[in-house]
């Protein structure tokens, strides 16, 4: 894995020792995380398949810069991170986005192309409303408990268990992870929930999936199957699974489903 900086950003970058894909693949995370959270399985995994494979942090987030704006933040700032990065590989990769990034990766297609794209536990079209107000009903004690994470605040190890896993995680790689979260800007909260839903008929859509998890409260499976229902593909709901499906412990089913469909639609 190489570390490198575009335009101050984090760049994390595995590449194949045998390529068996031109296009590039480039990885964008969700709140609260940074590029990290691909380094642990898929970029190396992905590497292996054949492809070139990076994550970004976007800005505020994990390496990159502006950590100390984060709440300003807009999801138009981190779209246009995503442009940068696009431009220093210099081939129009795969995006695949997780909760948060999914939903930049829909912002970003209202004005650039792609040969295909991956949502992964996506903020839906529709925004963040939705998935709030399920919470508020399915689990009112996590919703303010990430809240208190979103403006900074220390919550019990307990709640990254409950909002991310619903599989066998240890303890260790437990707080491994939570030193590695941080606080989300909530202005992209607020864009998410209103203010700056991608626009359906700008967006150039390329080939599209679409993927959930059984077990997710922060972006329930029902939440996905209606992103997957608005853009006219099929949904994936993978069984026993929680939120953070690329940290689970079968994140690999998840990774050759990907990979299986990339075969298919990079032909």
């Amino acid at each position: 894995m190489i570390t490198r900086t575009v335009n101050q950003l984090e760049v994390l970058s595995c590449e194949p020792k045998k390529r068996r894909c031109e296009t590039p693949l480039l990885f964008v995370h969700g709140a609260f995380a940074g590029a990290w959270v691909w380094d642990e399985h898929f970029l190396p995994w992905f590497a292996a398949q054949g492809y070139s494979a990076h994550a970004l942090s976007l800005r505020g987030h994990g390496g990159s810069y502006g950590h100390e704006r984060i709440d300003w933040l807009s999801v138009h700032d981190y779209v246009d991170d995503v442009v940068d990065v696009i431009a220093d590989l210099g081939a129009a990769p795969v995006l695949i986005g997780h909760s948060m990034g999914g939903f930049v990766v829909q912002k970003y297609l209202e004005r650039h192309k792609v040969p295909a794209a991956v949502l992964m536990c996506s903020v839906p079209p529709q925004g963040l409303v939705a998935a709030q107000f399920s919470m508020i009903f399915e689990k009112p004690g996590l919703m303010l408990e990430i809240n208190k994470l979103l403006g900074g605040g220390n919550v019990p190890l307990d709640v990254l268990r409950e909002a991310l896993f619903a599989q066998e995680v240890s303890d260790d790689m437990l707080r491994r992870y939570y030193r590695l979260m941080q606080p989300e800007s909530q202005r992209a909260i607020w864009d998410m929930s209103m203010f700056s839903l991608p626009n359906l008929n700008a967006m150039k859509r390329p080939p599209l999936m679409v993927l959930g998890a059984e077990k997710d409260v922060l972006m329930p499976a029902f939440l996905v199957q209606s992103t997957a229902k608005t853009y006219g593909v099929p949904d994936r709901i993978f069984r026993g699974m929680g939120h953070g499906v690329m940290l689970e412990k079968d994140w690999q089913h998840v990774a050759e489903t990907i990979r299986d469909w990339l075969a298919e639609v990079l032909k």
